[in-house]
């Protein structure tokens, strides 16, 4: 291990502390100054619907998503969130952009700065949307625009899959045809998908290690 991924590692370590940290302590702080804390049976009869999905979920992300992130954007996505919808497809986008590789230190540094400028970038935008919120409303609930808002995430993951089938149709259509046909043939995989597509993911992986074994890629 290099000594750029062992200071990140020691630095991620140490703010992802902080960072839940401050994150746990702003519902306890609520309930202090409002003196509103729910009852444990309420408490559990919310959890246990939701934390199951959860630990699942946080589990699958954090084996197929960290090899493709890397060490540094791997910290800055699981705190800022929002990761399948923004902090793998920018990761992604930007390493392809830079002709740079996955698993290397210079996949990773592109990840990292490529992560920590969507945050901020995020963060700009969600203040500016606030501020205009109120003026802005009739706008973003007209029905002309609404297909637009339904179709954001479709169309980011569509411009990225298309770059990728380009590059490897052997592993990506067999593992695209497959999941769709999986998604049709069981609807009710949709209301689990954020578990499903990172299973999928791992298959693919295994696939090609197949295809590669087979010297067919």
């Amino acid at each position: 291990m290099s000594e750029y991924t062992r200071g990140i590692h020691r630095s991620g370590r140490l703010w992802f502390v902080f960072a839940y940290f401050f994150i746990y302590l702003f519902p306890v702080v609520t309930s202090i100054v409002f003196d509103a804390w729910p009852s444990w049976s309420q408490f559990f009869a919310a959890a246990i619907g939701v934390v199951p999905l959860y630990w699942a979920v946080g589990i699958v992300e954090a084996f197929s998503y960290m090899p493709m992130l890397g060490p540094g954007g791997s910290y800055l996505a699981f705190v800022t969130g929002n990761m399948s919808n923004m902090k793998v497809p920018v990761a992604l986008n930007a390493i392809e952009s830079a002709g740079v590789q996955q698993n290397t230190e210079e996949g990773d540094v592109i990840s990292t700065i490529s992560i920590a400028v969507s945050s901020l970038v995020t963060l700009v935008v969600i203040i500016i949307f606030i501020v205009l919120m109120v003026p802005l409303t009739p706008v973003f609930s007209s029905e002309t625009l609404q297909p637009a808002f339904a179709n954001v995430v479709p169309a980011l993951f569509g411009g990225l899959m298309v770059a990728f089938l380009s590059r490897t149709p052997k592993v990506s259509v067999p593992v695209i045809v497959i999941t769709v046909a999986l998604f049709i043939a069981v609807p009710a995989l949709k209301g689990v998908y954020p578990i499903v597509l990172p299973v999928v993911a791992a298959a693919a992986i295994a696939y090609s290690r197949f295809l590669y074994k087979k010297g067919r890629i």
